[in-house]
């Protein structure tokens, strides 16, 4: 039904193959076969392609976060969470200009992820820093308004998004997720828990150093960063991984794959019951849909099965298959 994410040529390996094509072929050497040779080059086009993506995808979350920053946060004194809100906090007590102080503060988690993630996404995220650095100092954004919870909330809005764009091209603006990646694996403890410490201590030192109103408006804007960097990142069609038991499999697989105009997987297991655990062969069905296809996809269920035995789990991304390339029947 569908190939999630393990498609045979990653897309490391394919910017590996980019990257290293001339070396590992001299200039004169033959290939195998035209099937290799349109093979490599089918790779290289990829590789290419998925290059410039990333490129407009990191370029446009610069520009988001330096208009977020400039023509909101800045001129109102708020901060952000994280790595960002550090820097935003001492550009506030001192005289040093935000951004330097995005690229010295970004340094270590830079270096820090060259060991712990990989050294194309440290080289990555270094130049998008140095990148939103170089905006910061060179282009100036307008003010937008002087409203305070306009200001946190599409503050927020911006730099999560210029985080949340930036991410899908393989880069971070904010170093923290760097660090709580390294720190989960030093102490055992969730990234998520590792962020909210972070951030507690951070907007601890803004209601300090600044004000309590300005440490809660910078909540605010945080809060707003965080949920558009995830709308960002799974986009408005969010999946959810559909687990169906039931004795009418066959034409609940019909029904999806005609009604539903979706991909289904049919795997073979045995049902347990019974004081003894008794255990029968059933066909165990497999789909994903959208979240905005859930209801009329549980209904044609319950038309055929009342008593089929669904299990709904959150997707975060799918690849190929037949998600997105058949039209759904209305």
């Amino acid at each position: 039904m569908m190939d999630t994410d393990q498609s045979p040529f990653s897309t490391k390996k394919l910017l590996r193959r980019l990257l290293n094509y001339e070396h590992k072929r001299p200039k004169n050497a033959l290939p195998d076969s035209a099937g290799d040779q349109q093979q490599e080059d089918r790779e290289r086009s990829q590789a290419i392609r998925r290059l410039l993506k990333d490129v407009v995808l990191i370029g446009a979350g610069m520009c988001s976060a330096a208009f977020g920053l400039e023509s909101f946060l800045l001129p109102s004194h708020f901060i952000d969470g994280g790595v960002t809100g550090i820097s935003l906090l001492t550009a506030e007590i001192t005289w040093l200009p935000l951004y330097l102080l995005l690229v010295v503060i970004n340094t270590p988690f830079i270096l820090l992820a060259f060991n712990t993630i990989g050294h194309r996404f440290a080289l990555k995220t270094a130049l998008a820093i140095l990148g939103l650095a170089v905006m910061l100092a060179t282009v100036h954004f307008p003010e937008v308004t002087h409203d305070k919870l306009l200001v946190a909330a599409f503050g927020g809005f911006f730099l999560g998004a210029g985080i949340g764009l930036s991410i899908r091209g393989g880069a971070v603006l904010d170093g923290t997720e760097v660090l709580a990646i390294f720190l989960s694996r030093k102490v055992g403890t969730t990234i998520g828990d590792i962020v909210i410490a972070i951030n507690i201590v951070v907007f601890s030192a803004a209601a300090y150093f600044l004000s309590v109103e300005a440490a809660m408006y910078s909540m605010i804007t945080y809060l707003t960063a965080s949920k558009t960097l995830d709308f960002i990142i799974e986009g408005i069609e969010e999946y959810t991984g559909v687990t169906i038991v039931s004795a009418q499999s066959e034409d609940i697989k019909q029904m999806i794959v005609d009604v539903m105009g979706r991909g289904v997987t049919v795997y073979k297991g045995k049902g347990g019951f019974g004081k003894k655990g008794q255990a029968t062969d059933v066909d165990i069905i497999y789909s994903v849909v959208t979240r905005l296809e859930i209801n009329r996809f549980k209904t044609e269920v319950e038309k055929i099965d009342p008593e089929a035995f669904m299990v709904l789990s959150s997707v975060k991304e799918t690849r190929g298959g037949m998600i997105k390339k058949r039209p759904l029947a209305h």
